[in-house]
C-alpha cells in the first residue's frame, strides 16, 4: 500500500507540474504564434514556427494528462478513466491541427513576397481562411478540453482525490470553458473571459498537487473478506 501511495504521489507531482507548464507554454505559444498581416509573416517566420511548436508541446502535455490519470481514475470507474483519456487525446490532436494552420501561414507569407499584384488578393483571402480555420479548430479543442475537465472533476468527486473546493471550482471552470468555446464557434467574441475560471483552476490545482498530492485515503484498499 505504501508503494502504491508513493507512486501516486509522484504522479500527482508530475500532473501538477504539467498543468503549470502547460499554462505557461500555451500563453507563450499564443503570443508568438499570431501570424498577423501576411506581408509581415516572412520576417517573423521563426517566431511563428516556435509559437506553433509550443502549441504542439502543450498538446503533448495534455495527452500525457490522460495517460497519467488513467490508472488512478480506473480504480473507481474504468468508464471515467477511458472517457478522460479519450477526451484528452482528442483535444491534443485537434490543437495539433490548429498549430498546423499556423505553420501554413509561413510558406504562404513567403509566396506573398514573390507574386505580382493580381495574385495578392487571392493569397490574402487564403491567409484569412487559414486564420479562421485555426480559430475554429482551437475552439473545438477547447470544447474537448471542457469535456475532459468535467470528466476529470467527476472522477475527483467519486474518488475524493482532492478537496471538495477544487472539485466545485473545476466544474464551474470547465462548464465555462465548454459553453464559452461553443459561443465563440457561433460567432460571439468573449475575449477569452470564459477561460479565466478554468485557467486559474489549472494553475491552482497544479500547485496543490505538487505540494499536497492526491488524498492518500483514496488509495486505501478495501479490507479482504
Amino acid at each position: 500500500m505504501e508503494t502504491k501511495v508513493n507512486t501516486y504521489r509522484t504522479t500527482a507531482k508530475v500532473v501538477g507540474a504539467l498543468y503549470i507548464l502547460g499554462f505557461i507554454v500555451g500563453i507563450a505559444g499564443s503570443a508568438l504564434g499570431t501570424s498577423g498581416q501576411l506581408d509581415t509573416v516572412s520576417a517573423r517566420s521563426m517566431m511563428i514556427a516556435i509559437g506553433a511548436l509550443l502549441w504542439v508541446i502543450a498538446a503533448a502535455g495534455d495527452a500525457a494528462h490522460g495517460v497519467l490519470m488513467y490508472p488512478i481514475l480506473k480504480q473507481n470507474s474504468e468508464r471515467v478513466a477511458l472517457g478522460y483519456f479519450s477526451a484528452r487525446i482528442a483535444e491534443a490532436a485537434i490543437i495539433a491541427v490548429s498549430a498546423l494552420f499556423i505553420l501554413l501561414q509561413i510558406p504562404l507569407g513567403a509566396e506573398f513576397l514573390k507574386v505580382g499584384a493580381p495574385e495578392i488578393p487571392y493569397l490574402q483571402s487564403l491567409s484569412a481562411l487559414l486564420t479562421q480555420a485555426q480559430a475554429y479548430t482551437y475552439q473545438i479543442g477547447m470544447v474537448a478540453l471542457g469535456v475532459a475537465g468535467l470528466t476529470l472533476c467527476y472522477g475527483f468527486y467519486r474518488e475524493k482525490l482532492v478537496p471538495q473546493f477544487f472539485i466545485i471550482w473545476g466544474f464551474i471552470g470547465y462548464v465555462s470553458f465548454l459553453g464559452g468555446s461553443m459561443l465563440e464557434i457561433l460567432g460571439f467574441n468573449l475575449q477569452l473571459l470564459h477561460t479565466l475560471p478554468g485557467g486559474l483552476w489549472e494553475i491552482s490545482i497544479g500547485v496543490w498537487l505538487i505540494a499536497k498530492g492526491f488524498n492518500s485515503t483514496a488509495f486505501i484498499s478495501e479490507p479482504t473478506k
